[in-house]
């Protein structure tokens, strides 16, 4: 999808979930993306997988909630099926891998960081690889420029080279589901102290399409009552999307805040959640 394509999706996203309780017409919501009906519908389902009007249901605290509720029980269920239920064929398997300390001291002295920018189906992003695995994935909002900068300094030892074609294949793996016949996990290589470690390893066991609040995150690292902590290591997840912080809302029910956008969160969490519901078994 192109990243225009994806903009007018966020608006009429937007647009939904401000004006839900007087369900607006498709018309409404054609015009809010710049489309006509026919093709705003065509261009929404083919995003989606469903209707704009079914898609609203994944947008509101009430649907949230019930997230909040099924989803340690979908958990336990995905422990049990392990890596061959057939429920997760086509999920990402992800592991996490820590900088080593004298890695961590020298900034990542040494390491050579591919970098190349990339459509995908949440708007334009930046994927910055290493030998050791997947070290950034952010979703650009104005160029890449930002987003470089960000990941220079997070490595500021290490050896850059923009080089798309080197992370072109990463980018098709991780969006396109049709691709992943490979099984094999995605290696995700960052930095952080051990508690932003064990709670970006906590968010990647959530399946798509579930959610956990601050709180639910924090037991599950053995930190009962850190709900604020688990907040800020969110907040600093340097690998958007494979380590998926957008599934972490708040216990009410709020879908909060995100380092690249809350309209993007929404998208996301919404996007993951219609198709667990409507497209459990995509086409191998």
């Amino acid at each position: 999808m192109r990243t225009r394509d994806y903009s007018r999706i966020e608006r009429a996203i937007l647009d939904l979930e401000k004006n839900f309780r007087r369900q607006p017409s498709l018309e409404e919501m054609a015009r809010t993306a710049g489309l006509s009906a026919y093709h705003f519908q065509r261009l929404f389902t083919r995003w989606a997988g469903i209707s704009p009007k079914r898609f609203l249901q994944y947008l509101t605290a009430e649907y949230a909630r019930r997230l909040l509720r099924e989803t340690p029980n979908l958990l336990d269920a995905a422990y049990g099926a392990g890596l061959s239920g057939p429920g997760r064929l086509h999920d990402l398997i992800v592991n996490v891998y820590a900088a080593t300390p004298g890695e961590l001291k020298s900034g990542g002295e040494g390491l050579t960081i591919r970098y190349g920018t990339h459509p995908s189906p949440f708007g334009e992003c930046l994927v910055a690889v290493t030998p050791r695995g997947i070290c950034g994935l952010s979703f650009l909002s104005s160029g890449g420029g930002e987003a470089v900068g960000e990941l220079r300094s997070r490595w500021a030892g290490a050896t850059f080279r923009e080089d798309p074609r080197a992370t072109k294949a990463v980018v098709d793996r991780i969006f396109d589901p049709s691709r992943r016949r490979d099984r094999s996990p995605l290696a995700v290589f960052v930095r952080g102290t051990n508690f932003q470690i064990k709670v970006w390893e906590a968010l990647v066991r959530i399946p798509p399409g579930c959610a956990l609040s601050y709180g639910d995150v924090a037991a599950a690292v053995g930190a009962p009552g850190a709900a604020r902590a688990v907040g800020s290591a969110v907040a600093r997840n340097p690998v958007a999307f494979l380590i998926p912080c957008h599934r972490v809302i708040r216990k009410t029910g709020a879908f909060g805040e995100y380092r690249w956008g809350a309209a993007r969160k929404k998208a996301l969490l919404a996007w993951e959640a219609a198709r667990r519901n409507y497209l459990p078994y995509l086409s191998s």
